[in-house]
């Protein structure tokens, strides 16, 4: 993971801003303060949990703002979303991450990050022939850790 710096935030911060004033949306304070929020995160985050830490901090966003700014960072590329099979929307970086899947364990949860092999040569030129505008993908994987299989079920 990079080393988070001044120049990859204003560098972000750009790329956010940029698709605001192409959507026709302005910068609020509210998604300043979720931006920043964002940025300060590390690893995979939910929009629940984006959200509690914000009503932690006591800073004055709604709910439905966090929700509406995720939606907006992910459109600008500033984030992505992965799936993981659960109910709920997990989010995670785009700056400091080469494409990579993810495996997780059935019985504790975790997840382990491993290296995209160029799906993408594949996959992306075909659906961009047929129209479709790729936003990015994801492969998953599901079974049991090396740790949890030495345990008892």
């Amino acid at each position: 993971m990079a080393k988070l710096t001044a120049q990859i935030i204003d560098d972000e911060r750009s790329k956010f801003l940029e698709y605001l004033n192409k959507a026709g949306r302005r910068a609020s304070r509210g998604r300043e303060l979720i931006f920043d929020q964002v940025m300060r995160s590390h690893g995979h985050f939910t929009a629940e949990e984006l959200a509690k830490h914000c009503l932690q901090k006591k800073l004055k966003v709604s709910r439905p703002t966090v929700f509406r700014t995720l939606h907006d960072l992910l459109e600008a590329g500033v984030i992505r979303e992965t799936a993981f099979g659960d109910k709920h929307r997990h989010f995670e970086h785009v700056y400091d991450e080469k494409p990579h899947h993810h495996a997780q364990c059935v019985r504790c949860h975790k997840f382990l990050e491993f290296p995209d092999r160029e799906e993408e040569d594949v996959y992306h030129p075909y659906l961009e022939k047929k129209g479709f505008k790729v936003l990015g993908h994801e492969m998953h994987f599901y079974g049991i850790c090396k740790e949890c299989q030495g345990k008892q079920a």
